[in-house]
């Protein structure tokens, strides 16, 4: 699977790379203008304009042009923010470390509150517990997560205050050590709620609905049979098996994922890629926007693939099918 998948993630990468720089080669006018920004050009002079000029290679053809791209990208090389006054890499590698945290942390909570209460729900079927929960989720998938995280927002933050509003850590706090963790839990909780409870209700209700058809498979009547325990028939046999369209899921959600990020890390004023996104297309930092473009696709593709090789391991079938 990991030889067959392969040729598709690359013709992908070089999709995206393409389209990466094709983009402001498209826009009308001097492409150091669509790359930059009128406001960038203003401000630059005339020695640094040549400079780029020859970097890009924007005064050759354009497949020069493309293959001086290119070895700028094996070189780590996305261009330099005029806006940051660093290169593009160094500002988005600031602050992808917070992105991650918060995208990373709500996957992992999301997915595994949804599955055990889908395990749940589904081998309950038809429980007082079961109706309550399938109508909470079901209603709870109705809301964005945006919407979520400013009613979160207002009620703990600004009612109650039992939370920060905002922000990754408290400005000029001082903090080290386990207090500065505690300090980053404390500030992490509002968007990691709102992304997670964006979320939760499509696994549940894929893993209950899942869970109820294995549940009527002749291999749950076989493990009844041979007198094993509720709680493995329940897990081992059915809810393992419930778990293949859930990491599918995964897989495919994890670019919608990332953009709803982008949008709670703007209400939460989180200093991840979202808010860094917004205040690029604010000073028209093309460069900044191009770089964060790239680095997010290639980690969604890079989750992908990781997906790809999850649901090997959950599935044996597809891992024997390969071997023979």
């Amino acid at each position: 699977m990991f030889r067959q998948n392969l040729p598709t993630y690359l013709v992908v990468i070089l999709l995206i790379v393409g389209i990466n720089f094709f983009l402001p080669r498209m826009m009308p006018g001097d492409p150091l203008m669509a790359i930059y920004g009128v406001e960038a050009l203003v401000a630059m002079t005339p020695e640094l304009k040549d400079s780029l000029l020859r970097s890009f290679a924007l005064d050759k053809p354009l497949w020069e042009q493309f293959i001086a791209y290119l070895r700028q990208l094996v070189h780590g090389d996305l261009g330099y923010s005029y806006y940051y006054g660093a290169p593009t890499l160094e500002v988005i590698l600031g602050r992808l470390p917070w992105t991650l945290l918060l995208v990373g942390s709500a996957i992992i909570l999301s997915t595994t509150l949804g599955v055990l209460l889908g395990i749940e729900s589904g081998w309950r079927r038809g429980t007082a517990l079961d109706r309550s929960m399938l109508s909470g989720f079901m209603a709870l998938s109705g809301f964005p997560g945006f919407f979520l995280g400013m009613v979160l927002l207002l009620v703990f933050a600004v009612t109650l205050r039992l939370l920060p509003l905002g922000g990754a850590t408290t400005v000029y706090s001082g903090l080290s050590g386990p207090a500065l963790y505690a300090d980053v839990v404390k500030h992490l909780v509002l968007p990691i709620s709102a992304l997670t409870l964006g979320h939760v209700a499509g696994d549940y209700l894929l893993t209950r609905s899942t869970m109820v058809t294995v549940l009527k498979e002749p291999y749950i009547l076989s493990a009844r049979a041979k007198g094993l325990r509720e709680r493995v028939i329940c897990y081992r046999h059915a809810g393992r098996n419930s778990l293949l369209p859930v990491v599918t899921r995964t897989g495919v959600r994890l670019g919608r994922i990332v953009t709803g990020t982008l949008f709670i890390e703007v209400i939460f004023a989180y200093p991840g890629l979202g808010t860094l996104t917004y205040q690029a297309l604010l000073a028209r930092d093309y460069a900044v926007l191009q770089g964060i473009f790239l680095v997010v696709a290639v980690l969604v593709l890079f989750a992908n693939f990781s997906a790809d090789l999850l649901y090997i391991r959950v599935d044996p079938r597809i891992r024997d099918a390969h071997h023979h």
